[in-house]
């Protein structure tokens, strides 16, 4: 599953989704990257799309400012703002056994992450404390701009086991043991984990301090069980801006959930107030389930492959975009003139019962395998308000029948449950689930 009939990323609907922060309090950090200078983050106009930074009579665009992101609202930011360049994701083991030290934890890393979203050092910052301790900051983001950082939790169905900290009862419905779909050539050391972190942002220095923080914040109760590095987003941001392309050289994330299409938000993304009545999972009210997939694209023989069949593959055309047999990129696709096999046509909404799912997927390059092929390919980022109707079924029409499964396979997996929003400097991460 990699490119954009499935998807419905969307930008920020407001400002419990992620939208920028309300002119916080200048840090010693921030004063360094901007100089001194005094700076009014501009609100959101018509849901994100065209949000601005001002500084006198000139406006910049919110990608190209550096500017913050809210940490606090109804949801987690991180899934409908507006997708950041750089990803640094990183899935945890919870090595105490205490649950009132994970309840520590949680609540040390949810006022870390306000602190960082904001362009601030955690604690003490990096330097200026005692000599003899070590820095409450690890440092290496002194001087730059929050860069848009997001950071958003999840929780995986391995936290929710019985006799680990009492939470059985609360295991959602929706937070499935997923299915080996065929192709899939699953590594257990690239799959799983108690929580994830996703780290957004525009800068990867940012977004990389963000995770080593937390992860040296949580030493001694957690364990980075595998991580995975991002780079140039596979899905647009908005309905008007240019499309961005995957490893393939396609186009990927034309078909979204605008940022203000708040019906479809509340019907394909966020869980209800009624999703958890009968499973113990009120908790997840607001929340969603993410599913994290890391797809390994056979770059080497694709480059081989003629321009007809990459175009075949995917039912557009590789310059513009446009579906088969239209001018544009954004033309309404006519499926019947598409292979039985395409990708588009398979993961269509009009091929799938109406299914969305609100994708932040991002390339990545890991070196090389041992054999002089790339490891390259697509980190999928998936939300969706129940992965039983969203990713599941979607996944089972494209591993049975997709042309592109010839040039890609799944080499990770994982699911989280990730809960609503931190709601104010009273609240922290999973308040709810635990209490």
């Amino acid at each position: 599953m990699t490119t954009e009939e499935t998807s419905s990323e969307v930008t920020t609907t407001g400002p419990t989704a992620g939208s920028p922060a309300g002119s916080p309090a200048p840090s010693r950090r921030s004063l360094i990257g901007w100089g001194g200078a005094g700076l009014a983050l501009g609100a959101v106009a018509a849901g994100g799309t065209v949000a601005a930074l001002r500084t006198g009579e000139d406006a910049v665009p919110i990608a190209d400012s550096g500017a913050a992101v809210a940490f606090h609202g109804a949801h987690q930011a991180g899934i409908a703002t507006a997708v950041q360049d750089r990803l640094h994701f990183a899935a945890f083991d919870v090595t105490t056994t205490d649950r009132a030290e994970l309840v520590q934890l949680l609540k040390d890393w949810t006022a870390a992450a306000a602190l960082m979203t904001a362009g601030r050092p955690v604690g003490e910052g990096a330097y200026g404390g005692l000599a003899e301790a070590p820095p409450d900051d690890t440092g290496e983001a002194l001087g730059l701009k929050p860069s848009r950082l997001t950071l958003t939790i999840g929780f995986g169905a391995s936290l929710f086991a019985k006799g680990r900290f009492g939470l059985d009862a609360k295991r959602p419905d929706a937070l499935v043991d997923i299915e080996k779909f065929p192709g899939d050539n699953l590594d257990a050391s690239r799959s799983g984990g108690d929580l994830c972190v996703q780290a957004c942002a525009d800068d990867p220095q940012v977004a990389v301090h963000a995770i080593r923080n937390l992860a040296r914040i949580g030493m001694g109760k957690t364990a980075i069980r595998w991580s995975q590095l991002g780079f140039g987003k596979t899905s647009s941001t908005t309905p008007d801006a240019q499309t961005p392309r995957n490893m393939m050289g396609f186009k990927d994330g034309t078909r979204n959930i605008a940022g203000t299409d708040a019906p479809d938000l509340a019907k394909h993304v966020w869980v209800g107030e009624k999703d958890g009545a009968k499973d113990g999972s009120a908790w997840m009210t607001g929340g969603s389930y993410l599913m994290a997939r890391r797809i390994r694209m056979h770059i080497e023989t694709w480059d081989r492959t003629s321009l007809q069949e990459q175009e075949d593959v995917f039912g557009r055309d590789k310059g513009e975009g446009a579906p088969v047999g239209k001018a544009k990129e954004r033309d309404e696709p006519f499926l019947k003139a598409m292979k039985p096999t395409a990708h588009v046509r398979l993961a269509h909404p009009d091929s799938n019962h109406g299914v969305k799912i609100l994708r932040r997927g991002y390339s990545f390059t890991d070196g090389t395998d041992g054999l002089g092929r790339l490891d390259a390919g697509l980190f999928f980022l998936a939300y969706q308000r129940d992965v039983r109707k969203g990713f599941i079924p979607l996944q089972r029409s494209l591993a049975r029948n997709d042309a592109l499964n010839e040039y890609i396979q799944h080499v990770g997996s994982a699911l989280f449950a990730v809960p609503p929003g931190v709601r104010d400097k009273g609240d922290w991460w999973g308040r709810a689930l635990f209490s």
